[in-house]
């Protein structure tokens, strides 16, 4: 059988998937493609066995998933593609109207915790990802992704916050945005699969990182970005999980606790790629 595997499509996530390209690695996966909150749902649902899924949803859910090790998709301090863009500066938003992009999971918890910080309490809502109509009814709108990105680079005639950058500001912390989980049933019973699928990540994300400028001028010729402003933004990102950024993580996961998004603190709980396998 194929593993079915999720795919986020925006560019934070080229890099981990340019690879599997090159290696002609897809031949071997079925490849479901989708935005955060539908490949969070297929997960979830069973009906993928490998997939990207907003921290926060893996919180929620990590009683029936399992972790890999070594991916994420993380910041220290600035993201560039999850931000707010707002008509007013961040001391006039309280009662406010904001919406929340409906393509995303981590980044409404993130927000509500910067704003609680700044003791900032607005009126909320869910929309779909267009800027326009979002603020045609707000004062404020939560982007991610791509269209965020474009907000970052040409925005400049609204006030724009990079929600990674306020969150290091306000923390010290690194941040978190996306895991990659496996159905904890496919996990224990396909073991020598989700190896397999790890590895050809991995590999992915070694060539990927050796070849930045080569995906960079890639990116280029299919999105209305500049090389040089794609080689800026994967730079920006972190695709690591190493110790600093798992207690990011369990630190967002207390805050989000103690404004009763979450009911309990999960427990980060690792497929061990190096387990051996019975044949």
């Amino acid at each position: 059988m194929k593993p079915r595997v999720g795919h986020i499509q925006f560019l934070n996530c080229l890099p981990l998937y340019y690879g599997l390209v090159k290696s002609h690695a897809l031949l071997d996966i079925e490849l479901i493609k989708g935005n955060p909150t539908e490949l969070n749902n297929l997960l979830i649902n069973g009906k993928l066995d490998i997939s990207p899924i907003s921290s926060i949803e893996y919180a929620r859910n990590y009683k029936s998933l399992m972790l890999f090790p070594d991916f994420t998709v993380s910041s220290d301090k600035e993201v560039k593609s999850i931000i707010l863009l707002s008509r007013y500066p961040l001391d006039r938003l309280p009662g406010k109207k904001i919406a929340l992009t409906s393509t995303s999971a981590t980044s409404h918890v993130l927000l509500k915790l910067i704003f609680n910080a700044y003791n900032i309490k607005p009126e909320y809502f869910v929309a779909p990802p267009e800027p326009e109509k979002m603020l045609s009814e707000s004062d404020a709108c939560l982007l991610i992704g791509d269209v965020a990105l474009k907000y970052y680079l040409n925005g400049k005639s609204m006030y724009v916050y990079d929600l990674g950058y306020e969150w290091n500001k306000l923390t010290g912390h690194k941040m978190v945005y996306a895991v990659w989980a496996i159905n904890k049933d496919f996990a224990i019973n396909k073991k020598e699969l989700c190896k397999y699928v790890f590895d050809l990540f991995k590999k992915s994300m070694d060539y990927s990182m050796d070849h930045l400028q080569e995906i960079s001028d890639y990116a280029e010729r299919w999105e209305p970005f500049s090389s040089n402003s794609m080689m800026e933004y994967f730079r920006s990102l972190h695709f690591g999980f190493e110790e600093e950024y798992q207690k990011g993580l369990l630190f967002f996961y207390n805050k989000a606790a103690e404004i009763g998004e979450l009911s309990y603190i999960p427990e980060l709980e690792f497929f061990d790629i190096y387990q051996d396998i019975k044949r």
